[in-house]
């Protein structure tokens, strides 16, 4: 069968506030304890199946799950069992029971939950949903982790009943959206106890543990020619979301709050790239997918010029002043800055995190564009009587068409970077930073196209794009830096010092760029199959 639900943190503050809300509604209780299976090579991660025993109060049950059709969607298979005992025959003759035929290693418990549910039914205009709250640890190698969630599982209905209930609560407790199920923690947990069993030293150790909260970063995108314009941006789409929610989560510290500090400039770097692919994804789509709603792409231009006032912070701290303080700048006076601690507010805020939710339910229902539907224009009316088309029996199939069309827009883009590009010297500073803007949405955009495009010829080009992005990356950076110590030459003449190095560096990379961007011009079309 297929489930379809919504799982959000819950932070300390608001537990007892979802503990009362559920607890009002003919709330049931049930323990439970779940041993999760895999071999030691994690044969069924890779497979992208989770198998577990559960004991739900006095009973016990198997189950498998594997991915659905959308990020809320899984594919779950229960069966009751006498007790603790894992019993793959069940399996025989089906998908799953193929995947697990295939495995080389021993299976064994990876990791284990303890938890305690308390649970109760909401009814919504679309439809009804179990609410569960869980507390309790993941358990893992001598390791834990804590879990403190509320799960808004679809019992009948509509999708949208989902969202439409997960919506009210998370402005009334302040929830965070968090992608990530039991079964990834766990594992992620299983693997991070036995790589510090190896560690050899407390530094090794503490490397180890930093790796285990590192952001997560841009994943590649696999499209087929056959698909429509629709399913590529929802796969498209899915990705960006996952860099955008993940990194969020990490920063509003769902794991980690009062314990560790795990977000960090890298969590905003990562999340604000996803927010950019996002958005370079609906550039890529325009006119053959429906935009998404004016709200939403208000909210992405928002919360990306906020979160990059702490990313201009960070690069500030971390590349120029150093490279400052090398070329001899004498010292200025300056407030600490309590880094990070604005993106921590935010992606926690319940503002962000209800354009988050709102985002994540559109990504779900992507249209095509209005008169871009895919039919016949015969069939199209704008008032006239109705010409029917009549597709011959022995028709061919239709030719893919998202090729054509990916390429033809890159190959656009590609000519708008390089002819601005190979003027580079003579444009203004708003011109500069828009032409970085260009390249970035280029780049993102064919890594989204790559498994359409020649690979030979896009190598060499990516690469030369790469080198021109991180050109304009470092002039913008020095451009906000500048305007930084500008401000500060009233009452510290000494920035006069960061100013006339920053001029100087400027120099030096405009006349890179402009070559830079004619080596670019110059390489093969990798537009073309």
């Amino acid at each position: 069968m297929s489930e379809q639900e919504l799982k959000l943190h819950v932070p300390a503050a608001a537990v007892d506030g979802v503990k009362q809300e559920i607890a009002a509604r003919q709330a049931t209780r049930l323990p439970l304890r779940a041993m999760y299976f895999d071999t030691p090579e994690r044969e069924l991660v890779r497979a992208r199946i989770a198998l577990r025993l559960r004991q739900e109060g006095d009973t016990w049950v198997q189950t498998v799950k594997m991915p659905g059709a959308n990020a809320i969607s899984r594919i779950e298979l229960n069966h009751i069992r006498p007790g603790p005992v894992l019993d793959l025959s069940v399996y025989a003759g089906t998908e799953v029971g193929d995947a697990l035929a295939r495995i080389q290693g021993q299976l064994g418990v990876r990791y284990e939950t303890d938890v305690q549910r308390l649970l109760c039914k909401l009814r919504a205009r679309e439809g009804t949903i179990e609410a569960a709250l869980d507390l309790g640890v993941l358990r893992a190698g001598g390791l834990e982790l804590p879990i403190c969630e509320v799960e808004f599982e679809l019992l009948s209905g509509r999708p949208q009943a989902i969202f439409s209930v997960a919506r009210s609560w998370q402005q009334r407790h302040g929830l965070v959206l968090d992608s990530r199920s039991k079964s990834e923690r766990g594992d992620a947990l299983a693997q991070l106890a036995a790589a510090l069993q190896l560690a050899g030293d407390e530094a090794t150790a503490q490397q180890i543990v930093a790796r285990f909260w590192a952001p997560r970063n841009a994943a590649s995108v696999k499209l087929g020619a056959e698909m429509t314009p629709v399913q590529a941006m929802s796969r498209v789409g899915d990705e960006c979301l996952e860099q955008i929610i993940r990194n969020a989560a990490m920063l509003a510290e769902v794991d980690t709050a009062g314990v560790y500090a795990a977000g960090g400039p890298e969590h905003v770097h990562q999340l604000r790239v996803g927010m950019r692919r996002l958005r370079s994804a609906w550039s890529l789509f325009d006119g053959v997918v429906e935009a998404a709603p004016e709200p939403l792409q208000a909210g992405l231009r928002e919360y990306f010029g906020a979160l990059g006032a702490s990313r201009d912070q960070d690069v500030l701290a971390d590349t120029i002043i150093p490279a400052l303080t090398e070329a001899g700048m004498p010292d200025i006076p300056v407030e600490p800055v309590a880094r990070g601690a604005d993106a921590r507010a935010l992606c926690g805020g319940a503002a962000f995190q209800s354009w988050l939710l709102d985002l994540y339910e559109w990504s779900m229902n992507v249209r095509p564009a209005p008169g871009t539907q895919g039919l016949p224009a015969a069939v199209v009316s704008d008032g006239l009587p109705i010409e029917p088309a009549i597709i011959p029996l022995d028709a061919a199939p239709p030719k893919p068409t998202l090729q054509p069309f990916l390429a033809g827009r890159l190959r656009k883009w590609h000519k708008q970077v390089v002819s601005q590009g190979r003027q580079f010297a003579d444009l203004e500073l708003e011109a500069r930073h828009e032409l970085r803007k260009r390249a970035k949405r280029l780049r993102y955009a064919l890594t989204f196209a790559e498994s359409l495009l020649p690979s030979a010829r896009l190598r060499a080009y990516r690469k030369q794009l790469a080198r021109v992005q991180d050109l304009l990356g470092e002039i913008n950076d020095l451009a906000v830096a500048a305007e930084h110590y500008r401000a500060q030459t009233l009452h510290h003449p000494q920035a006069w010092f960061a100013l006339g190095w920053i001029a100087a560096r400027l120099e030096t990379l405009a006349a890179e760029a402009q070559p830079t961007f004619v080596k670019l011009a110059g390489g093969k079309a990798f537009w073309k199959r």
